[in-house]
């Protein structure tokens, strides 16, 4: 989402007025004067200074896969954006919820509200030891042992200013609290390193995302799916759209892959599409040339039981390929032994 000059002039009296209150809040949980909770467990945070995709969704599915090859019981912690405090199968999920479920299975237990300490007590009576906080940078109440912030390459500090105005959550300062940076969407981004280098001596991982496969929409529903071809992916043209906080991102990343674009269009983060916007998107697609619309695999949760008649609708799957893979996984291990003493890693 980008914000017009005129418009950041207008709203910059507000972001000093969420500036404040969001510095407030975090020296009263630094002092203690806001009390934090913690969970019987060691609790791994994955979350980012901005509002908006940094790949967190896929961080967290790593960390879960990682977890789970080392025997550990994992639960994933998240607010679910439209879910309701259940993670069942019938009910009504966010769209990152319906990734955990789908990804994941039952090998991972989720606990989905914004209470994410009730949550998590729920799901340590179940017998969950290693507990991953969704989303968890700026949800200080609950007490964990690592935090773990992304940082998107292509707008990693939101415009330098703060919400309203930008799209800064915390200041840059709040950097300091992380245990690990991790800079997704590069390989090498020194720009980047030296601003988080003002603030922390955090350790610097990159990550980059990788297309795992290319599904066809409408047999997801009978469980027979159908994948696009490589051939065809790269040498059909196609219409992208998505819902999602960093559209650019996905576009910019299909075109990395191989894909060639005839159009792009955006809606809000978590957009829940009606049939109107597939009769606009079947539109632009046939008019641009494109043979097949695709879009990310969290905007598949959010189009329901609408109906493509023109063109084949496909979505992709993504995962994280962090570079140092070992040595982030060391570095995590590390941080937990010295809070919480060897005998937990």
């Amino acid at each position: 989402m980008k914000i017009s000059a005129p418009l950041r002039i207008v709203l910059w009296p507000f972001s000093q007025v969420w500036s404040g209150a969001v510095r407030l809040r975090a020296a009263s949980f630094r002092r203690g004067l806001l009390a934090k909770r913690r969970l019987p467990g060691v609790v791994i945070s994955v979350g980012n200074l901005t509002a908006g995709g940094t790949g967190k969704t896929p961080m967290v599915l790593w960390l879960a896969e990682r977890l789970r090859a080392e025997g550990k019981r994992v639960g994933i912690l998240t607010r679910g954006y439209r879910s309701r405090p259940n993670a069942s199968a019938g009910a009504p999920q966010s769209d990152e919820v319906a990734i955990y479920l789908q990804r994941l299975g039952h090998h991972v237990e989720l606990g989905v509200g914004a209470d994410r300490f009730a949550s998590g007590t729920v799901l340590a009576r179940h017998g969950v030891e290693w507990f991953l906080l969704d989303d968890g940078f700026q949800h200080m109440q609950l007490d964990r042992d690592v935090d773990i912030v992304m940082l998107d390459a292509t707008n990693p500090f939101g415009g330098g200013m703060l919400l309203p105005a930008g799209l800064l959550r915390e200041p840059k300062s709040a950097l300091r609290r992380a245990d690990a940076v991790v800079i997704t969407r590069s390989d090498r981004a020194p720009a980047v390193e030296a601003v988080v280098r003002r603030y922390s001596n955090a350790p610097i991982f990159y990550a980059t995302t990788k297309a795992r496969e290319v599904v066809r929409l409408d047999c997801v529903s009978t469980g027979q799916l159908s994948y696009l071809s490589p051939e065809y992916f790269h040498k059909k043209k196609a219409f992208a759209f998505c819902g999602i906080g960093n559209p650019q991102a996905f576009f910019e990343d299909l075109r990395a892959w191989g894909a060639t674009l005839a159009g792009t269009e955006s809606f809000p983060d978590h957009h829940s599409f009606t049939p109107q916007d597939a009769e606009r998107l079947d539109a632009k697609a046939q008019k641009s040339g494109a043979e097949f619309l695709i879009c990310t695999e969290k905007d598949v949760f959010n189009l329901g039981e609408i109906q493509f008649k023109s063109v084949p609708v496909y979505f992709v799957r993504i995962d994280l390929r962090i570079h140092d893979a070992n040595g982030f996984w060391s570095s995590i291990q590390q941080t937990i032994e010295r809070r919480r003493g060897s005998s937990t890693a």
